[in-house]
């Protein structure tokens, strides 16, 4: 009984004696994990303050009036296809397959590209329309519709541009041999996560 007792107190100091973390993950991963649910709130304000703005504005435009229905949908495909790729892409990194592993990850930045390039479109279009964070030209009396579309998409948008960046830093390191599965994975857990609010965003902003 002694000896087992000293051998779970030996364990037990070895997972927490700073070596790992408690959750018996990477450092990296951990902080990720840390990054991810911080700016989650971050979207969740958004979304909910949005949400407070549209029940109290005596009026809202009529989304399938304002926007290519078509574009938004094909934007949200390539933004969820990307994700699947990616999973692929994290996967053959796990197996030790680097060829692999860096196909995927350029499979999955040009679906950011194409989602990046139609919603640069969508803002020239929205622009030249007249559209302004302080101005509605739908509904002028309600600019509240204008001012969430702009923040929405455009932190949305930045999201993805740096997950395309951290994309290709980690397909060159994995090319020139100098990754780690971990690291592909905890490209995956950002560019999950940037599409998973992205659902959120096409279903309360466009749909509802």
């Amino acid at each position: 009984m002694e000896a087992t007792i000293a051998e779970q107190e030996r364990i037990l100091a070895s997972d927490w004696g700073g070596g790992k973390s408690p959750f018996g993950t990477t450092w990296g991963k951990f902080m990720m994990w840390v990054f991810i649910v911080s700016d989650a709130l971050t979207f969740a304000a958004f979304i909910v303050a949005y949400g407070i703005m549209r029940v109290m504005s005596p009026a809202w435009p009529d989304q399938t009036e304002v926007f290519d229905m078509r574009l938004i949908t094909f934007m949200t495909f390539a933004l969820i296809s990307s994700s699947a790729v990616m999973a692929m892409g994290v996967g053959a990194a796990q197996r030790g397959d680097a060829k692999a592993a860096v196909r995927f990850l350029l499979a999955t930045i040009v679906g950011g590209l194409i989602f990046l390039g139609s919603q640069v479109y969508e803002w020239a279009h929205f622009i030249a329309e007249g559209a302004r964070p302080w101005e509605n030209p739908w509904l002028p009396e309600v600019p509240q519709f204008t001012a969430s579309f702009f923040v929405m998409t455009g932190f949305h948008g930045l999201h993805v541009l740096s997950g395309v960046v951290l994309l290709a830093y980690t397909a060159l390191r994995a090319r020139a041999g100098k990754y780690s599965a971990d690291s592909v994975e905890i490209a995956g857990l950002y560019w999950h996560f940037i599409d998973v609010v992205w659902v959120f965003i096409f279903a309360f902003f466009y749909l509802l």
